[in-house]
């Protein structure tokens, strides 16, 4: 594999560029006899469509799921689903640019230097948050099929720019709340802050980033393949495949380095004959395995790096320094449309470690 596929017995591979024909998703290992539908994935894609906010890009897709391969009369076959949605909202003219100068904060000079200069620029091209639909779609079939076995995937957003959320939220106000409002904050009264947060960068051509929290519920102890395929590494690596990405941290996280091991622990009790933890500061996931407790994980994602103030660059044509205003639609924010991704690539993980495990089974039921 050359980096565009992840996952051992359910193989998520992705194509397509930002102003290319379409974006796909190939998904290979999903067991036969799952309920599939177009409106299935559908549903979960318009969770992070583009253009349906003021605080998101003015590109609007439709996204329009094309289900190509994988399904019979209802239900996966066993065989490698491909799905595709096509571009359509597409202005590449502002880009011309950006092939002698680097825009900052993008992968425009990584890339020219990885590719020898023939890779596609427009949009950002591979290195787009547009890829990010593919997740979208693939996580979809993951999350459909960790529900047939209980397991619950919620993500929310629990801080943009300056303003936080501190409470303890509960999962039936992230499931009530969570898209209900723009910035998908399971708070309605920080919600309307961190809007007010995102308008503001904005209108002085700047941008903000921010922190999703995901956590996923009912998930089986035992899933995890120690050293190197262990649970939580899969997920962190899953995670930092979103453009935008920074951090990564499980239960306390960074906060863990100034508790001590008396705080830090969680300490095994009973409850109704089964072993559970009184705390989560592990976040679910010890020794790369999963415990039984909810996994919580928060992806910390930097500001939208094109932003309209006049920025610092090279001319790699003339190899002489110059400035650039960066053109084009773009969103002041990432973060909400990032927490249906987070949701899907938790999603990804849990389900191929569940079919690895043998938690899941090859075929579901019979006919």
């Amino acid at each position: 594999m050359n980096g565009n596929s992840t996952g051992k017995a359910f193989v998520f591979t992705c194509f397509g560029e930002s102003h290319g024909t379409c974006m796909g998703t190939v998904l290979d290992g999903c067991p036969a006899g799952l309920p599939l539908s177009e409106s299935d994935i559908q549903a979960e894609v318009d969770k992070r469509r583009p253009g349906f906010s003021t605080v998101s890009t003015a590109r609007r897709e439709e996204d329009r799921v094309e289900i190509l391969s994988g399904l019979y009369e209802g239900y996966t076959t066993g065989a490698p689903i491909c799905m595709v949605v096509r571009n359509r909202d597409v202005e590449s003219e502002t880009y011309e640019q950006a092939r002698n100068q680097p825009r900052p904060g993008h992968a425009d000079y990584t890339a020219r230097v990885k590719y020898g200069g023939y890779n596609d620029p427009r949009g950002g091209g591979r290195f787009s948050g547009r890829v990010t639909v593919t997740f979208a779609m693939a996580g979809t079939v993951a999350k459909k099929l960790l529900g047939m076995f209980g397991v619950e995937i919620l993500a929310h957003t629990v801080q943009i720019g300056k303003v936080k959320v501190n409470e303890e939220v509960g999962y039936a106000k992230i499931r009530r709340n969570v898209y209900q409002n723009p910035v998908r904050c399971a708070v309605p009264e920080k919600a309307a802050l961190m809007e007010e947060e995102i308008l503001r960068a904005a209108e002085e051509g700047d941008s903000v980033g921010g922190i999703v929290e995901a956590t996923a519920l009912n998930v089986p102890a035992g899933l995890g393949e120690p050293i190197f395929d262990s649970l939580d590494s899969d997920i962190a690596k899953m995670v930092l495949n979103i453009p935008a990405v920074k951090g990564v941290e499980f239960g306390a996280g960074f906060r863990s380095a100034s508790l001590r091991g008396s705080e830090n622990n969680d300490p095994y009790v009973i409850r109704k004959g089964k072993i559970v933890t009184l705390s989560s500061n592990s976040g679910g996931i010890l020794g790369g395995i999963s415990n039984g407790m909810p996994i919580v994980v928060r992806v910390a994602l930097k500001p939208t790096s094109s932003i309209a103030k006049r920025q610092k660059t090279v001319d790699l044509g003339r190899m002489e320094e110059t400035e650039i205003e960066v053109a084009g639609r773009h969103d002041p924010c990432i973060v909400p449309r990032a927490v249906p991704v987070v949701e899907s690539c938790l999603a990804l993980v849990i389900a191929d470690h569940a079919i690895r495990s043998g938690k899941i089974p090859r075929v579901l039921g019979g006919r």
